[in-house]
Parts: structure tokens; C-alpha cells; sequence
């Protein structure tokens, strides 16, 4: 089928004009060889991201960088499924715009799934050769402390739970995320939960995660709070 292509690169966007060229350049650089399409799905940023997502549109091409926006801030579990619709790819790569995910990875995830054969790749920042870069020691903390909390309480089987870099099977994806209730900050744990109860093979790549260059955290002591009532949710009802 024309225009159909082999990876689908979803990135949710919020403000992130200073970010997105920068991503979208390295995308392209670290797979030189690869058939894929990056689908942004931007929720009515008023920092002008929309604007820097044409331009770039003016230089790769609207095949390769497909603009899909939604009016306002609706959640990025809801982003994902508004970029599966335009989704072309056998394979989906989800990762955030602002850098924290480097694209360098993303041969690492292709590989190790062709590979293995896995239905899902995700990044793990937990084993040797993972990492975080830029966080204060509270912050490392809590995000570890959040881990093995999820994993005494859920016995998940990936080391990193609320990492956001993965690489699915389209029909995976779409298998897992119509199950997923959550929105927010628990909704990638959820993912990962739902897809080991389904037996999914599941396989992990280390990356090192750095934390935003430009803009604000969007991590909060409101997400932490989510974060609690979403294991408690997932560990009733999975």
C-alpha cells in the first residue's frame, strides 16, 4: 500500500518549539536507513510549536512529518490514540518531545525487537548502562522509590515502570491502550502492567534519560499523589 510505512514515531506536544526541531533533526539523523513518519500530536500550544512543526513540514516533507493537533490539553494517554488513527506504521515509537528521550536509542529498540521478535521494546533507566541525568537527589529518589513500590505491589516484570520511550507492535498497542483507563502520569505504568498480564514479550533496552533542556517540568507533587492512587488502582484491578 502506498505511504505506508514501517515505523510510526508518535510525540505529544505541549510547548515545546524550542525542543521539536532539535528532536525531529536527530530522528532523522540516527536513522539514516529506516522507512518512518513522525506524527506529532501537539494540544494547542501556545508557545507557537504548531508554526516550527510546519516549517519543518517545508523541509522533510508532510508524508514524514505528519502535524495532527487537538484544540487543548487533553491528556497523553488520549495523544496516543489520537496518533494511532494516523499511525501508518507496523511499528509504533512513543517518546517525548523535550529531549529527555535521545533519539540515538531508537536503532538500539529496532534492533533488539527484529532481534527477539518482542511485541514491546521499552527503555529502561534502572540497569547497568541506564541512567538520569539532571535530576536533584530527591527527585532520583522518589522516581525509584515509585518503582519499587510498583513492583512489590504489581510484580511487573521491567525494571523501568513509568518510562515513556518504548517501541510497540501496532497491534499491541492498540490491544493494550483501548484496556487503559488512566490518563496522566500513571497511564505508562499502566501500559506495562496491562501488557504483562496479557503476556506480551516484553524485552528492555538501558537508556540514559536526561532530564528537559528547554521549558518547565511538567512533574508535580499532583502527579506523585496520581501516581499513588494509580497503583492502588492497577493493583485491584489487574
Amino acid at each position: 500500500m502506498e505511504g505506508r510505512k514501517k515505523y510510526s514515531i508518535i510525540v505529544p506536544t505541549y510547548n515545546e518549539r524550542l525542543n521539536i526541531a532539535i528532536l525531529v533533526y536527530l530522528i532523522f539523523k540516527h536513522l539514516p536507513d529506516v522507512d518512518f513518519e513522525i506524527i506529532v500530536v501537539d494540544d494547542g500550544s501556545p508557545d507557537g510549536t504548531q508554526d516550527v512543526v510546519k516549517k519543518l513540514q517545508e523541509i522533510y516533507g508532510e508524508e514524514l512529518i505528519l502535524l495532527r493537533p487537538r484544540p487543548k490539553k487533553l491528556g497523553l494517554g488520549t495523544a496516543y490514540i489520537h496518533g494511532l488513527k494516523y499511525a501508518s506504521g507496523e511499528f509504533i515509537v512513543i517518546m517525548d518531545a523535550d529531549l529527555s528521550h535521545h533519539p540515538k536509542y531508537l536503532p538500539k529498540f529496532i534492533k533488539k525487537q527484529i532481534e527477539t521478535g518482542a511485541s514491546i521494546v521499552t527503555g529502561t533507566r534502572y540497569v547497568t548502562g541506564g541512567g538520569v541525568h539532571g535530576w536533584n537527589l530527591m527527585r532520583k529518589l522518589t522516581s525509584r522509590g515509585a518503582n519499587v513500590l510498583a513492583h512489590t505491589l504489581l510484580w511487573p516484570g521491567v525494571s523501568d515502570l513509568t518510562g515513556s520511550f518504548r517501541l510497540y507492535r501496532k497491534s499491541a498497542l492498540e490491544d493494550i491502550i483501548s484496556r487503559c483507563v488512566s490518563k496522566g502520569y500513571v497511564f505508562q505504568m499502566e501500559m506495562i502492567v496491562r501488557a504483562r498480564r496479557r503476556e506480551y514479550h516484553i524485552e528492555e533496552v538501558p537508556i540514559s534519560f536526561v532530564d528537559r533542556v528547554y521549558g518547565s517540568s511538567k512533574l508535580g507533587g499532583s502527579e506523585i499523589v496520581e501516581y499513588l492512587k494509580g497503583l492502588v488502582y492497577l493493583l485491584f484491578t489487574t
